[in-house]
């Protein structure tokens, strides 16, 4: 790609330094002939390296094995459903960096006390989180301005929720454990997190997910603060390092609740 000023173009000696000459150049709009530079040309790599990078949109979960953000888009204008075999303390990192960026989060748990201090430290309301007993989660009215997370924390076995997924607001159902119900809820997931199971857990979830025996076998293993999500057949091992604010929040990272 070759760029040259418009200037270059004119020949400044036919132009001379007479009065026509001169008024000529401001009509053209291209003003008083300033000194000659030689053409700019880049080469093709040259160029890539002025593209900008640009990733999804979405909250920073944490970093992956690389050390670079690992960021899940929430908000989506199609549904989008979410298992977490995990603590409640991913769960609810994840929902006050869902609020930070200005999404409402729904709660729909059988322990409100457990998510007294993040209701408190995120506002409720309609701008803020709502916590909901088990099956009383009203329509939320996601829209583009106004995208919805919806929470579930509703134990081993979740009864079919009465909000579900729809544009702009995505559901995350939290599993303590491997229960019944967690093969069928994981089929229809779009995506799915997995922290530290027991050696009989992670060999269901390795045949449901269709992970490798050695991911799957790695399981039991995992530290507190690390998930695997699973997403078709992307997987993405992912630590949640808290902020001081979150840390003074809700402790350190943990596994048990």
């Amino acid at each position: 790609m070759t760029v040259t000023s418009p200037a270059a173009h004119i020949d400044p000696a036919g132009a001379g330094q007479s009065a026509t000459g001169l008024r000529w150049r401001l009509r053209s709009g291209f003003g008083l002939l300033g000194p000659r530079h030689p053409r700019h040309t880049l080469s093709m790599t040259e160029v890539e390296t002025l593209a900008l990078p640009i990733g999804d949109d979405g909250v920073v979960v944490g970093v992956n094995s690389e050390g670079q953000p690992a960021v899940l888009g929430v908000n989506r204008p199609t549904p989008f459903d979410m298992v977490l075999i995990g603590g409640l303390w991913t769960a609810q990192v994840l929902a006050l960096r869902v609020a930070a960026t200005g999404a409402r989060v729904a709660v729909e748990t059988g322990r409100p006390a457990h998510w007294a201090q993040v209701l408190q430290a995120v506002g409720g309301g309609q701008s803020g989180m709502t916590v909901h007993e088990v099956g009383r989660v009203p329509p939320q009215g996601a829209s583009a301005t106004g995208p919805v997370l919806v929470i579930r924390d509703c134990g081993m076995r979740p009864p079919r929720g009465r909000v579900v997924s729809a544009p702009w607001q995505s559901v995350l159902t939290l599993l303590p454990y491997l229960s019944p119900l967690a093969p069928r809820l994981m089929r229809q997931a779009r995506l799915v997190g997995v922290q530290r199971v027991s050696p009989d857990e992670s060999a269901e979830i390795g045949r449901v997910t269709g992970l490798p025996r050695s991911e799957y076998e790695a399981l039991p293993a995992l530290p507190d603060g690390v998930t695997l999500w699973c997403k078709d057949r992307d997987r993405q091992y992912v630590m949640t390092q808290p902020t001081d604010a979150e840390v003074g929040l809700l402790g350190t990272p943990r596994r048990m609740d």
